[in-house]
């Protein structure tokens, strides 16, 4: 009974944090397949990595100090942070040299979904193993759901949004962005551990928290809204040059495009989604140079001759 209830417990409400994300990545919305693969990801494959490299740890630092407890002070307040976030990152690096991740808002998505898929096994593992009693239970779940869990997601969705930053930016550069993203992170799981394992400080532990959840959340409304403005100004030179209709630009750019009836309904989400890929790449060109400007440039004549030729064959088969 115990191992069910706390299974539903720990995969809810991870599950709907997952969703929300997801759903608030208004104009440039991840593959949801992608998305469960970083969570997965999080659940199992970071949890793996984490396990062997916190065992790895504990044992070199052993050699320093035998007192168990002070072992497991270490462990939580510094091995774990340090450890998780590295192991958490594996994934979404690689996911981050995708084509398709290309700004800030998709490194919170993935970031986001690796830090739930982590938090969701963490929450099991804690559920079933500290139930001694129900009231006990509860406070466990309501505690880790709200807060620890939520922790992991806004660590490693603020290591994802330094990772967006960083993308188009020279090497140099995006090796400090995502090694400031990555002490960022380590630094939030660092507070929210040392504030609950010492409880004196739990109360600050809570406000911190609070803080940074308001702090994630506005960067990643911040950065939809960015998303908005570039959809608009590049469209609208597209629109200037006579590629897309003039009131396209503004419907393109908002959630009136989600509506049936400005464009033929077969096309409408094809549309969309090219003319999106279109304004970002047209945007991300600015800052590329050499071979990847190229490739973007080319993706750029690929996605306009697209849009084209659905405008052009939806306005034939109208006449």
């Amino acid at each position: 009974m115990i191992v069910a209830a706390s299974l539903a417990a720990a995969v809810l409400p991870m599950i709907i944090y997952l969703l929300l994300i997801w759903y608030f990545d208004l104009y440039d919305r991840e593959p949801f397949k992608v998305v469960l693969l970083n969570y997965f990801w999080g659940a199992f494959g970071a949890i793996i990595f984490a396990v062997f490299g916190a065992l790895l740890l504990t044992y070199v630092i052993s050699g320093m100090t035998e007192n168990q407890e002070q072992l497991d002070y270490i462990g939580t307040i510094a091995i774990a942070p340090i450890v998780e976030e590295i192991t958490k990152g594996l994934f979404l690096f690689l996911t981050a040299s995708r084509l398709r991740f290309d700004n800030i808002t998709d490194g919170i998505v993935y970031g986001g979904a690796i830090g739930l898929g982590f938090g969701m096994t963490e929450n099991f593992l804690y559920f079933i193993t500290y139930s001694e009693n129900i009231s006990g239970w509860i406070y466990l779940v309501i505690i880790r759901s709200f807060f620890s869990a939520v922790m992991h997601c806004v660590a490693t969705g603020i290591l994802g949004a330094f990772f967006g930053f960083a993308k188009f930016k020279d090497v140099s550069v995006k090796i400090i962005l995502i090694l400031s993203g990555l002490l960022l992170a380590i630094f939030i799981h660092f507070i929210w551990n040392y504030s609950i394992i010492t409880k004196h400080y739990a109360p600050l532990g809570f406000v911190f928290m609070g803080v940074s959840i308001i702090l994630f959340c506005a960067i990643f409304v911040s950065s939809v809204i960015s998303e908005r403005k570039i959809i608009y100004n590049e469209l609208l030179e597209e629109s200037e040059l006579g590629n897309i209709p003039t009131h396209h630009t503004t419907i393109l750019s908002s959630l009136k495009r989600n509506n049936k009836g400005w464009i033929d309904e077969s096309i409408r989400k094809t549309y969309i989604r090219t003319a999106t890929t279109l304004a970002f790449r047209k945007y991300q060109i600015k800052s590329l140079a050499g071979r990847k400007k190229i490739l973007y440039e080319n993706d750029v004549s690929e996605h306009r001759e697209l849009l084209k030729k659905m405008l052009f064959t939806d306005e034939k088969e109208n006449e």
